[in-house]
């Protein structure tokens, strides 16, 4: 749903050619895939009026996260090669953590979040990697993985404070695009706010248990080993597995 204020078009001028234009230089300028900005051209209005809105609440003082340059980071990686779709909330509200992918933090950070450090250990168990000394999740971006939050920006400190100023229609327009694509893709969805986007991607392989939050973890998503399951619905598809690997160096595994 749109911010209050009329249509997303008003908000940003109104005239559907300069929207569509403005939407493409942002994008261009964050380095969006040029077929993402394709994909997303038909939600311009409501990227322009979410980042809109966010540029106000900074001017009026507030810190929106990630940092601007990073809101569209997700849409870097050409979506012609995503291979797996990773549905997270919205970002941490923690300055300094978020860079625009799902559940992933500047390298930096210390310590992890503790969905993220629950991504690790289920890795472990799963897969036998090691845990990443920290959460920069790009070289799973590298390998075709979307790291897609439902809403893009948040208020610092102010978990789910941009719900419902456009970013749901404009990540749902990406999920659409990756459904209507085709395969091999195969989606991966922690929570209930995550499963609801199951009947968007018919078709396309789901694999669904409870998220990865302390608060929910030990009901469901330790033990489903979904970095396996993601790999086998791939090498069905006739697609190459995904390597989970955060890290690339030679001891990075429990076991060869």
């Amino acid at each position: 749903m749109a911010a209050s204020g009329g249509p997303a078009s008003d908000r940003v001028g109104g005239d559907p050619g300069s929207t569509l234009e403005r939407f493409r230089a942002v994008a261009e300028a964050q380095g969006v895939s040029p077929d993402w900005i394709e994909a997303l051209a038909p939600v311009a209005a409501e990227v322009l009026g979410a980042l809109r809105q966010a540029a106000e609440e900074t001017a009026a003082g507030a810190r929106v996260l990630p940092e601007p340059d990073r809101v569209l980071a997700a849409f870097k990686r050409p979506l012609a090669g995503v291979r797996a779709l990773v549905v997270g909330q919205d970002p941490y509200p923690t300055p300094g953590h978020a860079i625009g992918l799902s559940f992933a933090t500047a390298p930096e950070v210390r310590p992890l979040p503790r969905s993220l450090a629950n991504i690790y250990r289920e890795l472990s168990d799963d897969l036998g990697i090691l845990p990443a000394p920290h959460g920069d999740l790009s070289a799973w971006a590298d390998e075709g993985v979307l790291l897609l939050n439902r809403v893009l920006t948040v208020r610092a400190g102010a978990a789910g404070s941009h719900r419902g100023i456009g970013w749901e229609i404009v990540t749902e327009r990406a999920i659409d695009a990756l459904a209507m694509r085709g395969g091999p893709l195969v989606a991966v969805l922690w929570g209930n706010d995550a499963r609801a986007l199951a009947r968007r991607l018919p078709g396309v392989p789901v694999i669904e248990s409870a998220h990865p939050s302390p608060l929910s973890a030990a009901r469901g998503f330790f033990g489903s080993r979904p970095f396996s399951r993601v790999n086998a619905e791939l090498e069905a598809q006739g697609a190459e597995p995904i390597d989970w690997r955060v890290e690339r160096g030679p001891s990075d595994r429990l076991f060869d």
